[in-house]
């Protein structure tokens, strides 16, 4: 047996970087014989039984009375959230009696589902934290992922919610020199409103992140623990539940934001302003332009971080020193298994969060636009039409994530993923059947709810297709990856131009499916009998809805992903027997596969999402301007330079983000270098890394590297609105602003849709080559040339598929949200009355 020198000296993330009190606190615990939880420390050895000599197993001393009282108080917190969140829902059915009496048995039934999927959370949480996690080495490991997530985002919530109650007030104090679009409704009410519904969106996707975290980094030990029992299908539900937990309560909170919202807003504007209930979603813009906002700074943040840690560990790690992924001698490892909890699911939960906001809220206009200019009597049906597809999302999903147990340990885990997304999603279709024919049934137009039922079918439909083209475009089963792994033979170059030409080939068929179902619910919602060109757009909006009537469901999955990953990596640095690593090995492969299908489903749901916010830019454009606004002229040069600086944005963002990464890992990389040269004793396991300080510089290089791209993206719309506001106020072309933007936005985002399909299948294909090639393909294996050159490509796609690809399908929505939530000011002032004259 080796032991480590000075086994008793304890590491800090804190110390030198991140929350001040933290680095206080964590220095106090750098002492002799200190017997604090914190990483990789007292009497650590190696297993050679079970392990090659390089692997070693770290040791704690952790009371499991203590790790019981943490347990238990971590259900104890998760239950109060509930309560509060339930307690909330009530205040929200009582304000909407009280102020509007507006479809109040829908309200009921919808909010009833709500305060529901909290306490089925609850039960998730209680079900997990219940589970053995008693493995005093997996525990070190686990508290050091735990600690060095939450260092990162300690630090990024107070950097960025600074940021985001500075750009409310900013937004309230814009708010109070836009023009009266009715005499009873104040200037200062409308920027209260929107200021309100921005923070309650900010802080609602900043919650939805911090939780996917906190259950992730709770359920990696245990799932870790089970394969250690070789239980296949207890590691299997545990990694899914686990996911399951943050992706139901944040499609819950979602509409329960936008609810408590609407009753504020029904309450100022309906009951005391005396507008009508259709009038109100255009106050609730804010709402998605806040969740947007924090999604942008969460996935570039949590992309970086996680690239920059994961390219650093294994250029040195795999290329250079030829130890494995999760090898303890890396330094990175610990700053790698951080970056898949902030990446993935941090910033993944608050992408798909601001997806459904501005869904819901974009669908919200334009069912309440087609109910004014269809005359209907009764608009509630369309109003809270999308509201009560995600209650029924939640209980689709709820029912699919109780389905997953595997009939084998032997069976592929994908397999009883399919079978419950199978089953999840005829649940959905059969849900959206009755909600459509009882909301959506009119007697203008007796038959409009069928055609826009099938416009649903629609969506779901294309779904199923986006995820599936993404599995057989990244899933080494396949042939494009299995292309890219014999590329690899040749050396890298040819590795780098198969994994190029994959990614760009695999663009095509989603890009088919996207336009089919646009064009195909477009027709049908002309078909439905209700104004011709509003029906067709709500047919497309109720197409994105269909999509996301599975969002719970998918997004589990997604979040499945980086709790296998990181289970895999506390077993790897536990020194586990290869049964062990075997089954945490086939998860984390699955969950590599289901992350790529997610991040197809998820550039999807932003194409929707572009559409129908655009189509509800337009219909507030037109209330802004007391007439129609629904056609842009393209010929015009000021709208073709805005949609080129659209087009030219998105590369540009994308190089930042990318060269972010870069700049980030070579720091990384210099860092482990270093260790390894000043500490020969890390490769014989007589000496620990220093995990903490790599941790440490890339928690600030992100954090750092994350304004410039975000900015960017924030600001580029506001320029071309105020620059060609400006240019048309003194040329006499008052609505010149609104035009040059929406060229920026549209070409924008269809850029952003087809690159970031390329950034994330591309990524994903050489990810997966590289693991096809471990498994022994073509005669290879690790540590062979082979290998060498998918290593290459994999480092390559890391950027692609975890830092700018996820960032551009943020990019699409933020860009929608931005520009909705400011459309009064790219009108040039006055422009309402001079087109009334």
């Amino acid at each position: 047996m080796n032991n480590y020198a000075n086994s008793d000296t304890v590491i800090s993330f804190g110390a030198g970087g991140g929350n001040p009190s933290m680095g206080a606190q964590s220095g106090n615990m750098v002492s002799s014989g200190s017997n604090a939880i914190n990483p990789m420390m007292h009497d650590s050895s190696y297993h050679q039984s079970s392990f090659p000599q390089h692997q070693r197993q770290y040791s704690q001393h952790a009371p499991s009375s203590s790790s019981s009282y943490q347990d238990q108080r971590a259900i104890r917190n998760f239950l109060l959230l509930a309560h509060a969140l339930s307690i909330t829902t009530v205040m929200v059915f009582l304000l909407h009696l009280a102020t509007s009496r507006h479809a109040p048995f829908l309200h009921f039934i919808i909010l009833s589902l709500i305060i529901g999927s909290f306490y089925f959370c609850y039960y998730l949480v209680t079900w997990i934290l219940r589970k053995d996690a008693s493995n005093r080495e997996m525990k070190v490991i686990s508290d050091a992922i735990l600690e060095g997530a939450d260092e990162y985002l300690n630090t990024q919530y107070w950097i960025v919610g600074y940021i985001a109650f500075a750009t409310a007030v900013l937004l309230f104090l814009l708010y109070l020199f836009r023009d009266r679009i009715n005499d009873n409704v104040s200037e200062v009410q409308l920027g209260f409103l929107t200021a309100l519904s921005f923070l309650v969106g900010a802080f609602c996707s900043a919650l939805a992140g911090y939780v996917g975290v906190w259950i992730s980094a709770r359920v990696n030990i245990r799932c870790a623990q089970a394969a250690s029992h070789l239980n296949f299908n207890d590691a299997l539900r545990l990694s899914f539940r686990g996911g399951a937990v943050a992706s139901i309560l944040a499609t819950s909170m979602c509409t329960l934001g936008i609810m408590v919202l609407f009753g504020i807003s029904s309450l100022i504007l309906v009951s005391w302003g005396g507008l009508k209930h259709t009038d109100v979603p255009m106050t609730l813009v804010g709402y998605g332009f806040g969740a947007s906002f924090i999604a942008l700074f969460m996935q570039l943040g949590g992309g970086i971080y996680t690239k920059a840690a994961d390219v650093g560990a294994d250029m040195v790690g795999k290329i250079e020193q030829s130890i494995p992924e999760d090898d303890p001698r890396n330094a990175a490892t610990i700053a790698d298994l951080v970056g898949d909890m902030v990446g993935d699911c941090n910033g993944s939960m608050a992408d798909v969060f601001e997806s459904l906001a501005g869904e819901i809220i974009g669908t919200m206009i334009l069912g309440a636009t087609l109910a004014n200019k269809s005359r209907m009597v009764d608009s509630s049906g369309y109003l809270y039409f999308p509201l009560a597809v995600h209650a029924l999302d939640v209980v689709a999903s709820i029912i699919g994530v109780m389905l997953i147990k595997s009939r084998s340990d032997r069976e592929d885990p994908l397999i009883p993923m399919r079978r419950a997304y199978t089953a999840t999603t005829l649940l959905a279709i059969v849900g959206f059947f009755g909600i459509s024919r009882y909301m959506l049934y009119t007697d203008i137009a007796p038959q409009a709810w069928w055609y826009f039922f099938l416009c649903g079918v629609i969506g779901i439909i294309m779904s199923y297709l986006l995820i599936y083209i993404t599995q057989y475009y990244t899933d080494y089963k396949y042939a494009p990856v299995k292309k890219i792994a014999d590329a690899s033979v040749t050396g890298a170059g040819t590795n780098a131009i198969a994994g190029l030409a994959v990614g760009m080939e695999s663009t095509g068929l989603p890009i088919l499916v996207i336009s089919v179902s646009l064009i195909s619910s477009f027709y049908l919602g002309q078909a439905s009998g209700l104004d011709e060109f509003g029906g067709g757009v709500f047919g497309c909006a109720v197409a994105s809805m269909g999509m996301l009537c599975t969002a719970g469901f998918v997004l589990s999955q997604n979040n499945m992903g980086p709790i296998a990953d990181g289970s895999n990596g506390i077993v790897e640095m536990a020194g586990q027997s290869d049964q062990v690593r075997e089954i945490t090995d086939r998860l984390d492969a699955v969950g590599n596969v289901v992350k790529a299908a997610t991040k197809g489903y998820a550039v999807g749901g932003s194409a929707l999402a572009c559409f129908v916010l655009f189509h509800a830019f337009l219909d507030e454009m037109s209330a802004i301007l007391g007439r129609a606004y629904n056609i842009v002229n393209i010929t015009q040069v000021e709208v073709i330079v805005g949609g080129l600086c659209g087009i030219t944005m998105i590369f540009v963002f994308s190089g930042w983000t990318m060269d972010a990464v870069g700049r980030a890992a070579q720091e990384v990389v210099q860092e482990v270098r270093r260790q390894f040269r000043d500490n020969p004793g890390i490769m014989d396991g007589s000496v620990k890394p220093e995990y903490g300080r790599c941790v440490r510089i890339v928690t600030q290089s992100a954090l750092k590297e994350m304004i410039r791209p975000a900015a960017l993206a924030l600001l580029s719309p506001l320029f071309i609105g105020y620059f060609f506001r400006w240019v048309g106020s003194q040329t006499g072309r008052l609505v010149l602003g609104s035009d040059a933007v929406a060229g920026f936005l549209i070409f924008s985002a269809l850029t952003a849709l087809v690159m970031s399909t390329f950034l994330n299948n591309a990524g994903g294909a050489w990810d997966n080559a590289k693991k096809l090639i471990e498994t022994g393909y073509g005669g290879h294996g690790k540590n062979s040339l082979a290998h060498a050159a998918a290593v290459t490509g994999d480092t390559i796609g890391d950027p692609c598929k975890d830092s700018a690809g996820p960032s551009l399908s943020v990019i699409i929505t933020t860009m929608s949200t931005t520009v909705l939530t400011l459309a009064p000011f790219f009108v040039a002032s006055g422009a309402r009355v001079a087109l009334e004259q």
